[in-house]
């Protein structure tokens, strides 16, 4: 695997699982990681053995978000089926896709901010695996998508609860409020194409297991949810798809709240109001 991260001071890394170096070490043209995404998806991306720089391991490292601005923010609801069965909702025919404001955004580590009382009371937290876009395109089939993405990462996103029963039609507002998506630390590059069917996600609140199922059992598999959305709209650089969660939990301030995706990473942050 390669990584694509960033540090706390917004410098551009390349990594692997021994260490990362800054990207400008192994690709002297690129000077951010939105510039380097077309080379992750193509399989063009340089290794970091050829790198000019000595690898730093992560443990020395803080990282912020990926990318200093994520593109589109896709989320899918209702992707497992068992989830849906917990709310009491039907499997959709189609993906039940919703998008989120950048502002929604923080950093991997957090924190989550939860709404002051009198907005919401009740906020959820939901483990996803996250998928980066790498190349623009449009109508893209589903046995392509591999050479248009540029990597995954794991992904913890956040809903009002009350704010959604007492009406769908507040979807936006429920998924809305600032930091209810954490990303996490780094692009996960598959040297090769990823097997996702095989792996786990897993929602975790205060170190115990929340929820958790494979990727096999989604409704609707990454691989379609980006062919899917490219027939809606052009997708670019940058663009994220959080793909659906296997279960969600409450969450309060104090608790501690952790997305663990199998062979992807992990991304955990704490709880304020």
């Amino acid at each position: 695997m390669k990584y694509l991260a960033r540090t706390a001071t917004g410098e551009a890394l390349l990594g692997d699982d021994e260490g990362f170096v800054p990207l400008a070490s192994a690709e002297s043209d690129l000077g951010s990681v939105r510039e380097a995404l077309p080379r992750a998806a193509d399989g063009t991306l340089a290794a970091v053995d050829d790198a000019t720089a000595d690898r730093v391991p992560a443990a020395d490292l803080t990282f912020a978000a990926p990318l200093e601005r994520f593109g589109k923010l896709w989320g899918i609801g209702l992707n497992y089926e068992e989830h849906a069965g917990d709310l009491d909702e039907n499997r959709p025919e189609e993906p039940a896709s919703f998008m989120k404001p950048p502002t929604a955004l923080t950093g991997p580590g957090g924190p989550i901010r939860l709404p002051p009382t009198d907005r919401s009371d009740r906020v959820t937290a939901e483990a996803e695996l996250g998928v980066v876009m790498g190349r623009t395109c449009r109508d893209v089939a589903a046995a392509d998508v591999d050479d248009v993405v540029a990597g995954y990462l794991p992904v913890i996103d956040m809903t009002a609860e009350d704010v959604l029963q007492r009406n769908p039609r507040f979807l936006t507002r429920a998924k809305s409020f600032d930091t209810f998506l954490v990303p996490g630390p780094a692009i996960v590059v598959p040297e090769e194409p990823l097997e996702l069917s095989s792996l786990s996600v897993r929602t975790e609140v205060n170190g115990e297991v929340e929820a958790e199922n494979e990727i096999r059992n989604m409704l609707f598999p990454p691989a379609e949810i980006v062919s899917f959305h490219s027939g809606v709209m052009t997708l670019e650089p940058g663009d994220l798809f959080s793909t659906g969660t296997p279960g969600a939990a409450p969450i309060d301030p104090g608790d501690h709240v952790r997305a663990v995706v199998e062979s992807v990473g992990s991304v955990d942050a704490p709880v304020t109001r």
